[in-house]
């Protein structure tokens, strides 16, 4: 697939992004093509989810970010405490932002958010770069687009890939959520991903 960049540059800078597109946002879709284009073959709605998935994970920013939109690892786990403080956070059973024995926060980073050492552990084997030694090499740009692209394209996040929603006739945009958080936001995703499809063809 070869994209036209001035034509989906374009066509993105409206829709999703509301009529602006910063220097910065560019620069993370770029991350994102490079990625992918290891994987050319594959349907451009997978494509397109995946910047979808990009542009709500990091607040349309499409720069890899520390889970609360942190600035500091030390202020990502406090207001982590914060939330869990004030029961903002039901689902979690451990804390698992809280450093281990070693000093080392495993709260989400990138592109999309990687959580809990064992998921760390897991994306190292996968992309064959070693996360658990250094955690915050999931915020570097290229490496955070591996975590995204790799960790969807194989199902690492949830066991839901891809190719279980787009290609060979098919685009489930809404059940495509399951790939990374259920079924959290998956309308708004969804409209997310056609839009970027639509710059895209």
């Amino acid at each position: 697939m070869t994209v036209v960049r001035a034509r989906f540059f374009d066509g993105v800078r409206q829709n999703p992004f509301g009529g602006r597109l910063s220097g910065a946002q560019v620069a993370g879709m770029e991350s994102i093509f490079r990625g992918w284009g290891l994987h050319a073959k594959a349907a451009d709605a997978q494509l397109a989810y995946v910047m979808a998935t990009a542009f709500h994970e990091t607040a349309k920013t499409m720069q890899p970010v520390r889970e609360t939109l942190a600035l500091s690892d030390e202020e990502a786990v406090a207001r982590l405490e914060r939330a869990y403080a004030a029961g903002r956070l039901p689902s979690v059973r451990r804390p698992y932002w809280r450093p281990d024995a070693e000093g080392k926060s495993w709260f989400g980073r990138g592109f999309v958010q990687l959580t809990h050492r064992r998921n760390y552990e897991a994306m190292s084997d996968l992309i064959g770069i070693d996360l658990v030694a250094e955690p915050g090499l999931a915020l570097r740009t290229d490496i955070a687009a591996k975590i995204l692209i790799d960790g969807m394209r194989v199902g690492m996040f949830t066991g839901w890939r891809l190719d279980m929603f787009f290609g060979r006739g098919k685009a489930d945009w809404v059940g495509a959520r399951k790939i990374v958080n259920g079924t959290d936001r998956a309308e708004l995703v969804a409209g997310y991903g056609q839009a970027f499809a639509a710059a895209l063809y």
